[in-house]
């Protein structure tokens, strides 16, 4: 099926397939370990298809200005940036811990490499499929180096225009067929106005031969259902173990009982969409069998009357007779047999009637 691939081993996304639910963890572990394992569990537990974290290989991602640079905000590890970003950074070898905990959890395990560097490591380490952030969507040259790994890529199109995200599918498609754009605004946390849903709708008719997702950093689950509604195959959501910690991801993020939450409403969602066809379906029988109205005499017509519609009305009848919408095809038809004022009519009344068929 066009805009369907295999994202995961045995896990395909787009199509009809179930929107892949990604738990991005980042850096809320506050740069331990056991915090992070505890969050793998945590996604695992709340339903989610993937635990994702982030991996930057600090001095390809900052010049050294801006590693230096001080870092005074409430939300900081270290007196530069650089020593803040290094306490949240976990090394390979505590990345080869975490993708082992996942597995034996299971729940597939990734990270978004923020740097040409950190998707060497990602490719080594063998993740299912690479994040590609917003920051580095209109990376052009990150994005042709991490497109021919041939692994399959989420990317997020946060900060880019419309414009940019053709460029990046004319870059992307002729290396690396099997990825996805998600609806992404750059904010934290998110205003609804600034959300912009219709982008979804947008990307769908722009890119229509691959699935389109959304990654959301507003608060609640409502938005990120809605995008569910309007076609978003990958939704990622940023993921805490509690709001009030130290950092600026947190108050954007969900709570456990609230990524729980947004897993069964989007596979309630998911069960809703249904069918396009609209027909009367099983479910609704009884209902139709109490409540469906049929057409009944007006006034009494004796036998032989010829049918005009001043004649009928349409009433919730006994026994059950033409359905309302067949009331002017019975005009014109002629009667055989009595029928009583508030009496349905039924086929068996009608001279030479012949029942359509629905379709």
């Amino acid at each position: 099926m066009a805009g369907e691939f295999e994202l995961c081993p045995g896990r395909r996304v787009g199509g009809d397939q179930p929107c892949f639910i990604i738990a991005e963890i980042g850096q809320n572990h506050q740069g331990d370990l056991d915090i992070a394992k505890r969050m793998i569990r945590m996604a695992k537990e709340c339903g989610a298809d993937c635990a994702k974290f982030q991996k930057s290989e600090l001095e390809h991602k900052f010049n050294k200005k801006a590693l230096e640079r001080p870092y005074t905000s409430q939300h900081s590890w270290g007196k530069t940036y650089g020593e803040h970003k290094r306490h949240l950074e976990f090394s390979h070898d505590q990345y080869r811990e975490l993708q082992k905990y996942a597995e034996e959890v299971g729940i597939f395990f990734t990270a978004s490499g923020m740097d040409e560097m950190a998707v060497e490591f990602l490719h080594e380490l063998g993740v299912p499929f690479f994040k590609v952030g917003s920051g580095d969507t209109n990376n052009f040259p990150y994005l042709e180096k991490t497109a021919k790994k041939g692994r399959p890529m989420v990317i997020s199109s946060g900060m880019q225009s419309m414009n940019t995200m053709h460029q990046v599918y004319e870059i992307v498609k002729p290396l690396n067929p099997n990825f996805c754009f998600l609806q992404c605004t750059s904010a934290y946390p998110l205003q609804p106005e600034d959300v912009n849903l219709r982008v979804i709708s947008a990307y769908q008719s722009a890119f229509p031969d691959i699935p389109i997702g959304y990654s959301g950093h507003e608060t609640g689950i409502a938005i990120s259902v809605a995008a569910v509604a309007l076609g978003a195959k990958v939704v990622e959501r940023h993921v805490t173990l509690d709001k009030t910690w130290k950092g600026s991801d947190h108050q954007a993020s969900l709570e456990p009982n609230e990524l729980a939450e947004l897993v069964k409403a989007i596979r309630t969602v998911e069960k809703a969409m249904g069918s396009p066809v609209k027909q009367l379906l099983p479910c609704e029988m009884a209902c139709n069998e109490k409540l469906g109205k049929s057409v009944v005499a007006k006034v009494a017509i004796p036998e032989g009357a010829v049918l005009t519609l001043d004649m009928l009305t349409v009433k919730v009848g006994e026994p059950k007779g033409f359905p309302p919408e067949a009331i002017f095809d019975l005009v014109g038809q002629k009667v055989k047999t009595n029928i009583e004022e508030d009496e349905t009519i039924t086929e068996q009344a009608v001279e030479n009637h012949v029942k359509k068929v629905k379709c």
